[in-house]
């Protein structure tokens, strides 16, 4: 334990697990978990240049999966780089580059999810003007608005915690540098930063985000009912079921990590929950979302028939 340390130029990652036995198949696991999380994510950026999917809908989830991978590699990189390299030190400004980027482009995601929630309104309760109002300019302009938010978001939080001069211990007991943890070894008054959590985090951040997601599926399940058809019905609760399930996942493992920072919950289940968050949410999004869908399998088979064409 450090007592009243003023200067710290490195932060010690404790990883998952101390157990050395856990070490390599905790490595297999993650390392197997990201690469079908890039492989999966990548696809859908393929298959989403293809101009059968030219659409506001795949517009999003591209903007969903550069964000999917994104996270999971600022987040995964360094359990793999520890178990590689044995050294689990982090630089002190590169640790806060992490804990920015993860936080900021969570935020992102949230907002990139929000947003689909209005496309999927739009497409269901207002299909006769679907094209006018969700426009090439209007996806642009709120794809780059929810960008601009997300990087914008966090800075707060991460400037209070660099001016943190006092920690009780360099260890971080998480796979990454994380907010939350860095809280915990923090021997300065952290009020502030647990008040701006509740109120800047409970409103702009979840409950904003969450109120615009989930108050459009108001409409849209009453739109649904009023189909005629059963095979109307039944395609229109698949286009909104995909984006329902992951973002109900979502937002209860955000919530569990972040609005309860130094409650009961130990940091050992919240590394549970971050991991969940950072490796099976961003692997499984392409299956739940794409990966399934005739219009994504029939646009990759075409464009890759293509590159193998001009290969030839």
């Amino acid at each position: 334990m450090l007592e009243n340390q003023t200067t710290v130029k490195y932060f010690i990652i404790k990883g998952i697990s101390d157990d050395p036995k856990l070490q390599f198949p905790i490595f297999l696991l993650v390392l197997l978990m990201y690469l079908l999380t890039l492989s999966g994510n990548l696809t859908i950026l393929i298959a989403c240049r293809h101009p059968l999917l030219h659409t506001p809908m795949y517009f999003f989830l591209g903007n969903l999966s550069v964000l999917d991978f994104s996270c999971s590699t600022i987040a995964l990189h360094r359990i793999l780089i520890n178990f590689i390299t044995r050294d689990k030190t982090v630089p002190f400004f590169q640790c806060m580059i992490q804990m920015y980027l993860f936080g900021s482009l969570g935020v992102t995601e949230l907002l990139i999810l929000t947003v689909m929630s209005y496309d999927r309104y739009v497409a269901i309760c207002k299909p006769l003007h679907y094209h006018r109002i969700m426009n090439n300019r209007m996806c642009t302009m709120l794809a780059s608005l929810s960008w601009l938010l997300g990087l914008c978001q966090v800075l707060p939080h991460t400037g209070i915690i660099m001016s943190y001069t006092c920690y009780s211990s360099i260890e971080i007991n998480h796979f990454f540098c994380d907010i939350v943890p860095l809280m915990k070894i923090s021997c300065n008054d952290t009020t502030v930063l647990e008040l701006l959590f509740l109120i800047e985090g409970l409103l702009p951040m979840i409950l904003m985000p969450f109120v615009l997601t989930f108050v459009p599926y108001i409409f849209i399940i009453n739109a649904i009912l009023k189909i005629s058809t059963s095979t109307g019905r039944r395609k229109a609760f698949y286009t909104c079921s995909s984006h329902l399930i992951v973002v109900i996942v979502l937002y209860t493992t955000v919530a569990s990590q972040y609005l309860t920072p130094n409650l009961s919950s130990t940091l050992d289940s919240k590394k549970l929950l971050s991991l969940f968050n950072a490796a099976a949410v961003p692997m499984l999004n392409p299956f739940i979302y794409s990966l399934k869908n005739k219009d994504v399998k029939r646009a990759l088979k075409m464009t890759l028939s293509k590159c193998s064409f001009a290969l030839n």
